[in-house]
């Protein structure tokens, strides 16, 4: 189904969150596929050298048990460098996450891992350029027509209620009331504090998921360095959510995780 002129790794990493510079991996698996279709794993849980938050174990479900004992990312490194080779990558949301954790990794232990010769296939970036997520798609997908006159105000009004109609029918679980349906689109992801993400659960405490104060919490960069929640209030980009987050810290007031949420 395809040509392969040198072997292509599929990857995917499971760590204690998203940032390279301060996370860490857990669980890594490894497919190595040659040319001729013989296929070899590397496959491995790993010790992180730090505490999984209990976040992260609510979606990847590894717990600082079960890595005790196992062996540190450094250790395996030499062997994973010499089973990835010069191969070509590729998985599922690897050029935006996986890529650079293991690249941080590899750093921190001591070896360069670039992928300056390598091609990187995303499957992820396949699916949305092959499956718009758009209103013609929609109609298409419930409703099994073609959309006439798309942009034109009434046409899309109409699909816009045939596709409601229509995805009630087909998930029997949605809501049946607008007031149920009004809270299922608001629903966030859990580990978000804040609507846009800008703010992550980490070990029950509100983290910065950016900048250059990233994985830090919302208390240590109120105590130390008032003056950028201050700016974040005013920035352009910051929502009145934020910006309210903001404010309560700078009176020592911060966010309490909902009891019953997972991440």
């Amino acid at each position: 189904m395809i040509n392969l002129r040198k072997p292509v790794v599929f990857f995917d990493l499971e760590t204690t969150g998203v940032a390279p510079d301060h996370d860490r991996i857990v669980d890594l698996a490894f497919l190595r596929r040659d040319p001729d279709g013989r296929e070899d794993v590397f496959a491995s849980l790993v010790d992180p050298g730090m505490p999984i938050p209990a976040e992260a174990t609510a979606v990847h479900h590894i717990t600082n048990q079960m890595v005790r004992g196992q062996p540190a990312f450094a250790a395996l490194a030499p062997k994973l460098l010499d089973f990835i080779g010069d191969a070509d990558l590729a998985g599922f949301g690897i050029v935006r996450f996986d890529v650079p954790m293991l690249t941080a990794e590899f750093r921190r232990a001591g070896i360069t891992f670039t992928t300056a010769s390598r091609s990187l296939v995303d499957a992820l970036t396949i699916f949305h350029r092959m499956e718009p997520r758009n209103l013609t798609a929609a109609y298409k997908m419930y409703c099994g027509k073609s959309l006439e006159d798309a942009h034109r105000a009434e046409a899309d009004m109409r699909a816009s209620s045939d596709v409601l109609w229509a995805q009630l029918e087909r998930y029997p679980d949605l809501p049946k009331d607008m007031a149920g349906l009004a809270a299922f689109c608001q629903e966030r992801d859990s580990s978000g504090v804040d609507g846009q993400g800008k703010l992550v659960w980490r070990n029950g405490k509100a983290a910065f998921n950016f900048g250059k104060h990233r994985t830090l919490t919302l208390e240590e960069v109120a105590r130390k360095e008032p003056g950028y929640l201050e700016w974040l209030m005013k920035a352009e980009r910051t929502t009145p959510e934020l910006a309210r987050i903001c404010s309560d810290a700078l009176m020592g007031k911060f966010p309490a995780k909902p009891a019953g949420k997972a991440p």
